[in-house]
C-alpha cells in the first residue's frame, strides 16, 4: 500500500474515544475522532487549494470526505478525497483516486467522445427534421452504451472482500440504471480503499467546501450525510447492511 494516501493525526488522541464500529454514513452523528480528522483535513485543503486553479470563494464548492482508519499495526490515521473531480482533473496526489481509473482506458474514452462529437456535427448540418431526430436518437443510444461500459468498470469491494460493479449493485437493489456519476462520491471511494488495503474504518465524515449552493442546501464546512440516489445501494452493499438509510431516518425522526 502507498502510505502517501494516509494522513497522520497531528492532534494528541490519547484522550479521544476510539469508536467500536463505523458510524452510519447516512446518519447525522459523527464521532469525535471523525471531527478531528475532518478538521485536520480541512486545514490541509486550506493550504493546498490555492494550487488547484479553482477559487472556492467565487466558483461552485464541492463535497469532500474523510475517513479515520486503523492500520494493521494498530496505528491510526485518516484518508480523504473529493467527490468526483474538480474541473475534470485529479487535483491532489494525496486524495484517494477514483475507483475507475480512466487513465487505464483513455483510448476508449477519447474514441467515444470523438464519435459523439461527430454525430453532433452531423445533426448541425442535417437537411430534415426526420434526419435530426434519427441522429439525436443515435447519439443518445451511443451515450447510454458508453455510460454502461464505464459503470461496468466501477467495481466496489465490500467488507467481506466481494466485488460488484455499479450496474450490478443497482440492478440487485431493483433500482434500474445508476444515475450519472454514481460511484464517484467520496464515501464509496474511501471505503473501497480501506477494504482493499486492510484498513479498519472508524469514522466517516463528508462536508461541503466553498461557495454555497444557491438554495443554501450546502454551505461551507458544514457536514452532510451520504446522498441517497447515488450512494445508498453502493454503501449498503459495501457495508453489508441493507437498512442503513432507513435506520438513519429513524434516528433523525426519533
Amino acid at each position: 500500500m502507498d502510505e502517501k494516501f494516509i494522513f497522520s493525526f497531528k492532534a494528541d488522541l490519547s484522550g479521544v474515544e476510539i469508536p467500536e464500529k463505523l458510524n452510519n454514513p447516512f446518519g447525522s452523528e459523527i464521532p469525535g475522532l471523525g471531527i478531528i480528522a475532518a478538521t485536520e483535513f480541512q486545514e490541509y485543503i486550506t493550504e493546498e487549494s490555492p494550487k488547484w486553479e479553482h477559487d472556492f470563494r467565487m466558483e461552485r464548492g464541492k463535497m469532500f470526505g474523510v475517513l479515520a482508519v486503523q492500520r494493521e499495526d494498530q496505528t491510526l490515521g485518516y484518508i480523504g478525497t473529493i467527490s468526483g473531480k474538480l474541473n475534470g482533473k485529479v487535483i491532489c496526489e494525496k486524495f484517494i483516486p477514483s475507483i475507475f481509473d480512466d487513465l487505464s482506458d483513455q483510448s476508449f474514452i477519447d474514441d467515444s467522445m470523438k464519435e459523439l462529437k461527430k454525430i453532433s456535427r452531423e445533426i448541425d448540418v442535417a437537411n430534415s427534421e426526420t434526419e435530426v431526430q434519427r441522429l439525436k436518437m443515435k447519439r443518445k443510444e451511443k451515450s447510454v452504451s458508453i455510460q454502461r461500459q464505464l459503470f461496468a468498470g466501477y467495481e466496489f469491494l465490500n467488507r467481506s472482500g466481494r466485488k460488484k460493479n455499479v450496474l450490478d449493485v443497482f440492478r440487485d437493489a431493483s433500482l434500474g440504471n445508476p444515475p450519472s456519476a454514481a460511484g464517484e462520491c467520496a464515501a464509496p471511494k474511501l471505503l473501497h480503499f480501506a477494504f482493499k488495503h486492510r484498513l479498519r474504518p472508524f469514522s466517516l465524515a463528508e462536508f461541503w467546501w466553498g461557495n454555497p449552493l444557491s438554495n443554501k442546501a450546502r454551505v461551507h464546512r458544514a457536514f452532510y450525510p451520504a446522498c441517497k440516489n447515488k450512494c445508498k445501494p453502493i454503501l449498503e452493499f459495501m457495508l453489508e447492511d441493507s437498512g442503513l438509510y432507513e435506520r438513519a431516518n429513524d434516528d433523525i425522526e426519533n
